[in-house]
């Protein structure tokens, strides 16, 4: 061991290797807190030639690797439970070769979300990629998982938004992918099967990002829901009147636990059952015209029992942190996370029958409903009662999983829709996977890892 480190401080640096059990602890686990970290030792390289370095040394030693980026994914994906290395991508954070004729810049993988957003801004542009997590979680990560967040109705996901990427193998070769072009038909596109991968492929340590225009004056509308129902007529209603951005969802007890945690007083007099937070483009005096005909005549149809329009951008914000607040709001319970989809017109009624599973079959667990509705994507938070043991309470949730995800597989919808499946899902991927993708996948792993040192059981044993 004494040997290995020394080995791994030639790499990086004495600096940044380290086997203090604080560090460990903290690095060895993501945001679900629902695993024991047990690591072998923390690295942090400094760029993609060192990262290759530690990976040939961990693979000469028979030692498994975990990529940790931001840590903020909730599937257990970034957690390191049986000695693993954890190579931290914290330090490769620069941003290069900014081009403004092809709108991409070189994103190291350790670069934060929103530093990314702030660079497009910065300059003229805009990186539309959003979520609650923007302000720490990683590129590297974000890519890893395919992030999909709050504008994916407009913007669509991190995929969208990869020109090219840079990749350290499991026998630590570099290679270069897809070269930020725009048009590439040359076989296989292997960056696309990096993206989502959670890393047990290959370490992403570099990427090449495309920016696009900013959108022109983003309006925010608040409305209260009494009937699941009605959100589903909403969608339907609002996306063939005005340009969508972002169409969200939560439910009047996830907004309790947003006042109680931010201090923060109720949008509206009267509590609602549900509540549909929706951004669009405001350029001109006629897309607000648009908007406010869309909310009148849904008002009209009682598919709505109140409502609110921002007026400037930071009454914007402030909408918005009623629903980007939930998952900070819940997150020392801790929550059981399912992060699922389905198609955006089966909403309603999978979340009342999946409701109804929970109730009658588990009535100490409190549900928090919020999720990215406008494309099918639901957030089911099962909070931990606070006298019931971690333990009991992780066995409730296993024991209810396979009943919830039946539902799900009758709705042909997905066990994760953003946060990949890491620890927390991996027993469960058939419910969305058949048997052949399975063999297909892991025949993939195979040839990429034969060694089974990245990421080792993660996505599947």
């Amino acid at each position: 061991m004494s040997e290995f480190i020394e080995q791994l401080s030639q790499i990086v640096g004495e600096n940044y290797v380290s086997n203090q059990s604080e560090d460990l602890q903290n690095y060895g686990q993501d945001w679900s807190r629902l695993y024991q970290p047990d690591p072998l030792v923390l690295v942090k390289p400094a760029n993609t030639e060192e990262v290759a370095s530690v990976v040939k040394l961990c693979q000469q030693n028979n030692i498994a690797i975990v990529p940790s980026g931001g840590r903020t994914g909730l599937s257990g994906g970034a957690c390191a439970t049986n000695q693993e290395l954890i190579l931290s991508l914290d330090r490769l954070n620069q941003l290069d070769n900014f081009n403004a004729v092809d709108r991409t810049v070189d994103c190291g993988a350790g670069v934060i979300t929103e530093q990314l957003q702030n660079f497009a801004t910065e300059n003229n542009l805009y990186y539309p990629v959003d979520f609650a997590s923007a302000g720490s979680s990683q590129i590297g990560g974000n890519i890893a998982t395919n992030a999909g967040g709050i504008k994916v109705l407009k913007y669509g996901l991190t995929r969208d938004w990869v020109a090219g990427l840079t990749v350290v193998t499991a026998s630590g070769e570099i290679i270069e992918l897809n070269n930020a072009l725009v048009k590439n038909a040359t076989g296989y596109d292997l960056r696309h099967l990096l993206i989502g991968s959670e890393g047990t492929l290959g370490i992403i340590t570099q990427a090449t990002m495309r920016l696009t225009n900013p959108p022109k004056e983003p309006t925010v509308m608040l409305l209260a829901v009494e009937n699941l129902s009605d959100v589903s007529d909403l969608l339907n209603h609002f996306q063939t009147q005005i340009d969508l951005m972002a169409f969200e969802f939560f439910s009047q007890a996830a907004l309790e636990k947003v006042m109680a945690h931010r201090d923060i007083k109720a949008p509206f007099a009267e509590p609602s059952n549900y509540y549909v937070l929706i951004e669009f483009e405001a350029a001109s005096e006629e897309d607000t015209e648009k908007a406010f005909n869309a909310f009148e005549t849904a008002a009209e149809n009682a598919w709505l029992t109140d409502g609110v329009i921002s007026q400037s951008h930071q009454q914007a914000e402030e909408l918005w942190q009623y629903r980007e607040g939930i998952s900070e709001s819940i997150s020392h319970y801790p929550p059981y996370k399912n992060d699922i989809a389905v198609k955006p017109s089966q909403v309603g009624e999978f979340l009342a029958a999946v409701d109804s599973f929970v109730n009658s079959n588990y009535p100490a667990f409190e549900n928090i409903w919020f999720g990215h509705i406008g494309d099918g994507n639901l957030h089911l938070n099962i909070l931990k009662p606070k006298d019931m043991p971690l333990d009991e309470f992780k066995s409730l949730c296993a024991e209810a999983n396979p009943k919830i995800f039946e539902i799900l597989q009758q709705f042909n919808g997905s066990i994760s829709a953003e946060h990949g499946v890491g620890l927390l899902k991996r027993d469960y991927l058939h419910f969305s996977r058949s048997s052949t993708e399975i063999t297909i996948m892991k025949s993939i792993k195979q040839l990429f890892d034969p060694n089974n040192i990245l990421n080792p059981g993660k996505l599947f044993e």
